[in-house]
């Protein structure tokens, strides 16, 4: 795997200004979503009275034209050439969502209110991370979305933390913690606005191109066979991978039936979790740029193997909870590597197409892994779920070997 491959960077390279700029933009819009996540299925229940079955229904559609928007959104980045517009346009859909769902009082506004919030951040996801590729210096390109990353993770831990205490101080008045998740939706906006500028193409004289003389790039069915071979085995593996991983709620789960962890301290899963992958995905990034990233995504599949290990073992809820720490480990490792090797491996101007099919691939899987998961989980335990899990990841793992077996023996042009 050459682990030890040492790449030509410059230490003294420092991650642009706009870099910072996106993921501090993510990190408050990820503390107003969470805060909307974290309440807004109790708000149907308990306020209005709304059946689980018409919330689940509510959750599918949002997460299923979430994940459309984000192939569309990626697509039509490339072909505009200018991803922050794209970004500004789901920003200001988030935000505006956010005084609909604070006044909303019946089920029809609040899915109205939902739809929105999904399909903004499904708008944003997708050019967001093709521009910080655009943006970043080749040399420390796994540093960038490793700081993207963790910001953004970062985001939803305060969330939790800032949900939880306003609702303790508001006497769990739903309509003022919408009104609060209104703020850093608001910030966030104009922080992108203000502070990210997306770098000007260069003609062949070396000069700057305006904006506004950027030519569109077509958008043809061929592109997806022009995103490369490399991309699509990388797509194949990354969706095989993500067949072992189940939901947070999973993790939460298995914390309070079986190992007794009180409803008031449920949280504290959630908090873990995002914490461990916050803290983990800067420096992973940043090693990235210094060593073979292949290798480190076969360390972020054996950290999943052991997590899986550990939570499907655990005999006490410490050691559960030290499952749950690896298991957002492995999500800063693996994710922070997917988008960086997929920068990479994809032509510039097929970047947001490229970022577009790999959440929508991963999002299938997801969908699937959780789905399949839950059926175990049902019938048989939630040891059994995580058992499977480890034995896909394995699998997954394996894939990664042969193919940078393959990668080293016959190299593939792209």
């Amino acid at each position: 795997m050459q682990a030890m491959k040492t790449k030509n960077t410059s230490i003294s390279v420092a991650i642009p200004s706009a870099v910072w700029a996106i993921g501090f933009s993510q990190f408050l819009i990820n503390v107003s979503s969470i805060i909307v996540f974290g309440f807004s299925a109790v708000y149907l229940k308990s306020i209005l009275g709304v059946g689980t079955g018409w919330i689940g229904f509510l959750e599918g559609v949002v997460e299923g034209c979430s994940y459309l928007t984000k192939v569309l959104s990626g697509v039509f980045s490339d072909y505009l050439q200018r991803r922050k517009r794209i970004m500004v346009w789901g920003f200001a859909l988030v935000l505006l969502s956010r005084p609909i769902l604070a006044i909303s009082h019946t089920f029809t506004t609040v899915f109205a209110a939902r739809l929105m919030d999904r399909l903004g951040n499904g708008i944003q996801s997708t050019p967001r991370d093709a521009l910080v590729g655009d943006i970043a210096p080749p040399s420390i390109k796994g540093s960038c979305y490793g700081l993207r990353q963790s910001l953004g993770t970062a985001g939803s831990f305060f969330g939790a933390i800032i949900g939880v205490g306003v609702m303790l101080l508001t006497g769990n008045n739903f309509h003022i913690v919408f009104w609060i998740a209104t703020i850093p939706a608001a910030l966030a906006l104009i922080i992108l606005m203000m502070a990210v500028k997306e770098p000007r193409d260069q003609d062949h004289t070396g000069q700057s191109i305006p904006h506004a003389k950027k030519p569109r790039n077509p958008i043809y069915w061929k592109d997806l066979k022009n995103l490369g071979r490399n991309y699509w085995i990388l797509m194949a593996i990354a969706g095989l991978f993500m067949l072992s991983r189940l939901s947070e709620a999973m993790l939460v789960l298995h914390a309070y039936e079986n190992f007794g962890l009180e409803q008031a301290y449920t949280p504290i899963v959630l908090m873990l979790y995002n914490g461990s992958n916050s803290i983990a995905s800067y420096p992973i990034g940043k090693l990235s740029d210094r060593i073979n990233r292949y290798f480190i995504l076969g360390v972020g599949f054996i950290v999943l193997i052991l997590a899986d290990i550990i939570l499907s073992s655990a005999t006490n809820l410490m050691q559960m909870l030290l499952g749950v720490v690896l298991w957002g480990i492995q999500i800063g490792i693996t994710q922070s590597m997917f988008l960086a090797l997929i920068a990479d491996t994809v032509p510039k101007k097929l970047r947001g197409t490229g970022f577009g099919f790999f959440y929508f691939i991963t999002s299938i899987s997801l969908i699937t892994a959780t789905t399949i998961g839950g059926s175990i989980a049902q019938f048989y335990s939630l040891a059994a779920a995580y058992k499977l899990s480890s034995i896909i990841a394995s699998i997954a793992l394996a894939c990664l070997v042969v193919w940078i077996y393959q990668k080293r023996k016959h190299p593939i042009e792209n």
